[in-house]
């Protein structure tokens, strides 16, 4: 039978459909290592103040050793109708030790308990989710550099507004990801703080040093406040607003990879290993993984809005409510990271098409800015030269023609100012080069930019 961590005081059993309520030992069971740790750091306390023996803690220690080993074999069948992770735990070392086993809850609640599985659980996870931003941004970075001479028209309102450099446009993404990493390694500090030995919501009665039990969990810092550290989940609604900042920044990316890969605008080809066919028909070649990762932001979006309305009203200090916090985190955790991967995997198998981008470049007047700043650069004031230019491409669209294939004489007759120095304001690649300052899109400034980007990062 399974043996419960609370009930002295009830003279009626748990309702068996409120258990179904209330039972979280499918979604907090990947807690176990966690847990097991956390139950080790706090038996060694305990024999630190004198409530153990030296071989009570030994044989406490060695049984949960033994329990985590089980635990992490798959399909182990050790589950047997726990109300969650911990009461497992300590059923499985009370199995082995009797009475013993019943010790180690000494001085500890469920409450503090699982929020210090959580924190450990979550260092380890922003941990990896770095790395896989790390390497995210590195093969972006690579792509860029493959594509600083490639000329790609650049989009306001997805209507071509101006030319870019290629790699200009994908160190956007660089940098965005980048903001992710910092806002990740910031939460990582206010995660990393121990709330073991805040006890139910005021401490524990039984003097356990909690410096000592931090260091040995790994913890930077350890709480100040016990009814703070079992009520506070702000590092948990932080790291899913990170998470869902980071997967919009992906959902973007996919936006457009969506969009230029289709054959209409054919910029872009998506290996076969990220796309998938149709069951009717045969022609098709989807982009069904973009598709998915930019489904699956609002999921995490969604998370992100549910945990803190989860809080929103809740008064100090722990309540039930709270369980459902870890189902939200667990589901962010999963989705982004499986996100990351295949979408940095992804980024390996694209191939830009040239022809189809620069047939782009050749529609929709994107040297239109250009010519109305050479206008300013001949005195005109920059009102009328936006102006006369908006009156030159309306004849160039009237005509069909490009502005570029203008004659000098037509353009004279907007302006006067116009000399036959104006046909290098038409080389497209010229115009790129002209925006040639700090952030601009001239092919000196990216390549400064990605050697600053190998300096930062060690690339």
């Amino acid at each position: 039978m399974t043996q419960k961590l609370w009930g002295g005081r009830f003279k009626k059993p748990f309702d068996e459909d409120a258990k179904k309520l209330s039972y979280s030992l499918e979604v907090d069971c990947r807690l176990a290592p966690y847990d097991i740790l956390v139950n080790m750091a706090h038996v060694q306390a305990l024999y630190q103040s004198g409530y153990l023996s030296e071989a009570e803690c030994g044989a406490l220690v060695g049984a949960l050793n033994e329990v985590g080993d089980a635990l992490a074999v798959p399909n182990h069948g050790l589950f047997a109708g726990d109300e969650d992770i911990h009461s497992c735990i300590e059923r499985l070392v009370t199995g082995k030790l009797g009475d013993l086993g019943k010790k180690m809850h000494t001085g500890k609640s469920r409450n503090d308990q699982v929020i210090t599985d959580v924190r450990l659980y979550l260092k380890d996870q922003i941990e990896e989710i770095l790395s896989l931003l790390s390497d995210l941004r590195r093969t972006l970075w690579q792509l860029a550099g493959q594509h600083v001479d490639t000329i790609f028209p650049g989009f306001t309102h997805f209507q071509t507004a101006q030319p870019v450099v290629l790699a200009h446009h994908l160190l956007v993404y660089v940098a965005q990801f980048g903001r992710d990493e910092a806002r990740f390694r910031e939460t990582m500090i206010r995660t990393d703080v121990c709330p073991l030995g805040s006890g139910a919501l005021a401490g524990n009665n039984y003097g356990l040093d909690r410096i000592f039990v931090a260091e040995e969990l790994g913890f930077s810092a350890v709480t100040t406040n016990s009814m703070d550290a079992v009520s506070d989940r702000d590092f948990m609604m932080e790291f899913l607003s990170n998470a869902s900042i980071c997967m919009t920044h992906l959902s973007r990316f996919c936006e457009e990879l969506v969009l230029w890969s289709s054959p209409l605008i054919g910029f872009v080809t998506i290996g076969d290993e990220f796309t998938t066919g149709s069951s009717l028909m045969p022609q098709k070649k989807n982009p069904d993984i973009a598709e998915l990762i930019r489904g699956k932001s609002g999921r995490v979006l969604g998370n992100m809005v549910g945990l803190t309305h989860l809080i929103k009203a809740l008064p100090l200090t722990y309540n039930r409510d709270l369980q459902e916090d870890k189902e939200m985190l667990f589901d962010s955790v999963d989705t982004l990271s499986v996100s990351l991967l295949c979408f940095e995997k992804m980024l390996h198998t694209l191939q830009f098409n040239p022809q189809p981008i620069a047939d782009a470049l050749s529609k929709g007047y994107l040297l239109a800015t250009d010519f109305a700043d050479y206008l300013v650069q001949k005195g005109v004031p920059f009102r009328d030269s936006h102006d006369i230019t908006g009156a030159v491409v309306a004849f160039a669209a009237e005509h069909g023609r490009q502005l570029e294939d203008l004659s000098l004489e037509e353009l004279r007759g907007f302006s006067g100012v116009i000399d036959s120095d104006v046909v290098d304001i038409f080389e497209i690649s010229s115009a790129v080069d002209r925006k040639n300052l700090l952030g601009g899109t001239a092919r000196d400034q990216v390549r400064a930019q990605l050697a600053q980007l190998q300096e930062e990062n060690g690339w």
